[in-house]
């Protein structure tokens, strides 16, 4: 089977298998797993940061930040598409007792326009207080859309003058960053917490960093903890995203090549109304007939292909390490025979 439904389902290849099986471990509750601390203190130096901690998912990272960001009662700004909102099972609310102000904005993507508005008085007991701003750059209900570096120094400047926290769904951003071309520790300045997922376009079976400040991050590995987040000989997997960081970035360029293949292919089929632009390594169709899309999820499968159902009249195909020239050229000949 071509896989498609997303980057989360590749496997390590052997040079990964090697480092994570030779790996040197510890006990990383107590901070003594070497190949965690090097990957803390590789990751950190890479975003030009002081620290970073590792944790199980993107969605463990966010809720630790969240929490550590905001008191309850108090409430978070992010776009209504936005991952800690919509696909993190309601964990602002059920973690940290907080609300969410959700707004609109282009592809996943919000503005300090879209954000003035909602920033509640803090002299009114009526409104929660605004405690926080996320933003989540690659956009993964955008279609993979990446963020303008000046809106996000925009954004900085604007939470600076209202004494607010701003926090980066850094889930793909080495797919933005590769893409951008802005200066990693450049970009990383502009937040003050950022959750990288390392089993993504990067490729580790497992894991993602929380990165921030020193006295942040030992905050941080309280509430790991506390989230039953602890992990004991940590490096095997800890290996994998090092591993990760230093070969599987760059080569995030062949999947974002190979997702613009298949665009050009899906704009000539007569059964596509558009694509939403790709731009990194998520394609994201809409079909003329929107009520069919589990009919084509279905053909494609038939074909040896899996795709993803994405909202109605959408389908969801991500590129990933995983794939080949020639799994692209079948599933451009599978949707050329699509009817």
């Amino acid at each position: 089977m071509i896989d498609l439904r997303s980057d989360t389902v590749t496997k390590p290849n052997k040079e990964m298998l090697m480092a994570m099986t030779t790996a040197p471990v510890g006990d990383d509750v107590f901070g003594e797993d070497p190949t965690v601390n090097e990957l803390q203190e590789f990751s950190a130096n890479l975003f030009g940061k002081e620290a970073a901690l590792f944790c199980a998912s993107g969605t463990q990272t966010n809720q630790i930040a969240i929490n550590l960001h905001v008191q309850p009662g108090g409430e978070v700004i992010c776009h209504f598409e936005s991952h800690v909102f919509k696909y993190e099972g309601g964990g602002i609310a059920r973690n940290s007792g907080a609300s969410t102000r959700t707004v609109g904005g282009s592809r996943g993507r919000i503005t300090v326009s879209d954000i003035e508005p909602w920033i509640n008085p803090s002299n009114d007991v009526h409104y929660p207080l605004t405690q926080l701003v996320s933003i989540e750059d690659t956009s993964n209900r955008g279609g993979g859309a990446i963020y303008d570096f000046n809106e996000i120094k925009k954004i900085r400047a604007f939470c600076n003058s209202k004494g607010l926290p701003l926090h980066l769904d850094g889930a793909r951003v080495f797919n933005a960053l590769v893409e951008n071309n802005v200066d990693i520790k450049e970009y990383a300045s502009q937040f003050d917490s950022i959750s990288v997922c390392l089993s993504k376009g990067l490729g580790a079976p497992i894991g993602s960093l929380l990165i921030g400040s020193t006295e942040f991050i030992t905050r941080a590995r309280r509430v790991r903890k506390v989230f039953g987040g602890g992990m004991r000989q940590a490096g095997f997997i800890a290996a994998a995203g090092l591993y990760a960081l230093k070969n599987n970035v760059q080569r995030l360029k062949d999947d974002h090549r190979r997702a613009k293949t298949i665009e050009a292919q899906l704009l000539q089929m007569d059964w596509v109304d558009s694509v939403i632009p790709v731009e990194t390594n998520i394609v994201v169709c809409i079909l003329k007939e929107t009520s069919r899309v589990q009919e084509f999820v279905s053909a494609f499968e038939q074909k040896g292909i899996l795709m993803m159902p994405f909202g109605k009249g959408m389908l969801r195909m991500v590129t990933h390490l995983d794939l080949s020239e020639e799994d692209i050229s079948r599933l451009c000949l599978a949707i050329r025979e699509i009817k």
